[in-house]
């Protein structure tokens, strides 16, 4: 069936795509255990397989243009934003490109002079692939690269909100050399397509960023076969502020952490923990500020944040404004669309903050996904790190104070798998990233990023084997 794919700027149709049944499904799933099976591109050295990966980078950062307009128009995100995506993910192609001798295997110490006590990586086999719309190309990167390098075939399946990038990802997978087989890619909806990379037999392990709602079907789909399970199910991030910070640059980043990309983002910093000495001052400055943020084209170089993705989605934050109003949260910027009629076709949102909110609240506990800012207030450390913790999530947050003691402490004592410093967002391609709690399982990025993609196997060799005579000696006859 035909699908058209919309940009959420202004509802044009910019593609159409085939998607595809569960028979097709099953049919690329069948194409990937038979590639892995047959062991060409398992058995190539980890060298060989980095290359390639190095090979893709190449012709990420050759194609850098038309990849980023692409996902611009499939995102409605700001090219200046897409430009950097693409950047970022050759620089996981890079990354991973660099890290074959993680795959040799190791020797285990202390086994004795007469034997060898090794540990090989192995990969898992036929490995499901499921990434989210807001970053498709990003997120998509984080489990074929490692995967790739590791040695497995996968069946991969983007968001059917945004697959275009995807798509030129996997042309380009097949340019710098991954064999026939080895990389599938299905589109479609999840009931249909990506149900059965979670279902199969044949598949070894899934891999899925999205909501906490299809993580959990996911899992319990898995279970039938016991298959590994790798998820990353977002986050209700804390972005605690302490009196000492320098606030014009906390400022400044509590904007971005909340509103880049329109706040459809898993790590963005939307529940905003303020000391009470400082909350009235620093509320009215990100309001205003918030009221001022230019929104349009992501082709125009003056618009600072795009549309959300679809009307559907558009709606579910327009609920969430709602229910903050009943829950008696006090807003003071945005909770509307815009007003500007060059914006009236796309699924565009005002920036919105919230005072006066309570950590039991709706719109503080939930992933709203989008630009909303929640403000509660502190009085102490503890206080702090309590409701920085308050959450059914563990993802991400960040600590602002230039008490580095203090910052220390309190990251320390917070339950997120990233905890920035003086800073909110940025990640890198070597350092793990997940959540803890509801927030996932499993790690992306870094050696774990890998090794998720592994299977550890232990080789035990004995150098002079000799009869043990534990049981029926000959004596004994």
């Amino acid at each position: 069936m035909s699908r058209p794919i919309i940009n959420p700027f202004d509802q044009s149709v910019i593609a159409e795509v085939e998607d595809a049944t569960r028979a097709d499904a099953e049919a690329a799933i069948a194409r990937a255990r038979t590639a892995f099976d047959d062991g060409a591109w398992s058995s190539t050295s980890p060298e060989h397989r980095a290359a390639v990966l190095n090979r893709v980078a190449d012709l990420l950062e050759r194609d850098k243009e038309d990849i980023a307009r692409t996902e611009t128009l499939d995102t409605g995100k700001t090219i200046v934003e897409s430009r950097i995506d693409v950047d970022d993910v050759a620089a996981v192609f890079r990354y991973y490109g660099g890290l074959a001798g993680a795959l040799h295997p190791k020797i285990v110490p202390g086994a004795g002079a007469d034997v060898i006590s090794r540990i090989d990586y192995e990969p898992v086999g036929v490995c499901g692939l499921i990434a989210p719309w807001n970053y498709p190309l990003l997120q998509m990167s984080w489990k074929v690269a490692p995967a790739l390098l590791a040695g497995n075939t996968l069946v991969a399946k983007p968001s059917e909100v945004t697959p275009l990038t995807t798509i030129l990802l996997f042309q380009l997978l097949d340019e710098a050399g991954v064999p026939d087989g080895v990389a599938n890619l299905v589109l479609g909806t999840g009931p249909e397509v990506g149900a059965p990379l979670s279902e199969h037999r044949d598949v070894d392990l899934v891999s899925f960023t999205g909501s906490l709602a299809t993580g959990q079907r996911i899992m319990a789909s898995a279970a039938g076969t016991v298959k590994k399970v790798a998820l990353e199910l977002g986050g209700k991030n804390p972005n605690i502020v302490f009196p000492d910070a320098d606030l014009e640059t906390a400022i400044d980043y509590a904007l971005t952490a909340a509103f880049f990309h329109a706040g459809q983002v898993c790590s963005s910093g939307t529940r905003l923990i303020l000391h009470e000495s400082i909350h009235d001052d620093f509320v009215a400055e990100v309001a205003r500020r918030a009221d001022l943020v230019k929104l349009g084209n992501g082709f125009d170089e003056d618009t600072e944040s795009g549309p959300l993705v679809s009307a559907e989605h558009r709606a579910k934050v327009e609920s969430y404004v709602e229910i903050g109003l009943r829950e008696g949260a006090r807003l003071v910027a945005g909770g509307k669309r815009p007003d500007e009629p060059e914006l009236q076709n796309g699924f565009f949102f005002r920036p919105t903050v919230f005072a006066d909110c309570r950590r039991e609240m709706r719109l503080v506990q939930d992933e709203t996904f989008g630009p909303i800012i929640t403000v509660e207030k502190f009085s102490s450390e503890a206080e702090a790190v309590f409701l920085g913790n308050d959450t059914d999530y563990g993802l991400a947050g960040g600590v602002w104070s230039q008490d580095l003691d203090l910052a220390q402490r309190v990251a320390k004592r917070l339950r997120h798998g990233t905890v920035w410093i003086n800073d909110f967002g940025p990640y890198l391609p070597q350092a793990e990233w997940g959540g803890f709690k509801r927030s996932g399982v499993g790690r992306e990025l870094g050696a774990s990023g890998l090794h998720e993609y592994c299977e550890p196997k232990h080789v035990y060799q004995n150098l002079k084997p000799a009869a043990q005579n534990w049981f029926a000696r000959k004596d004994r006859a």
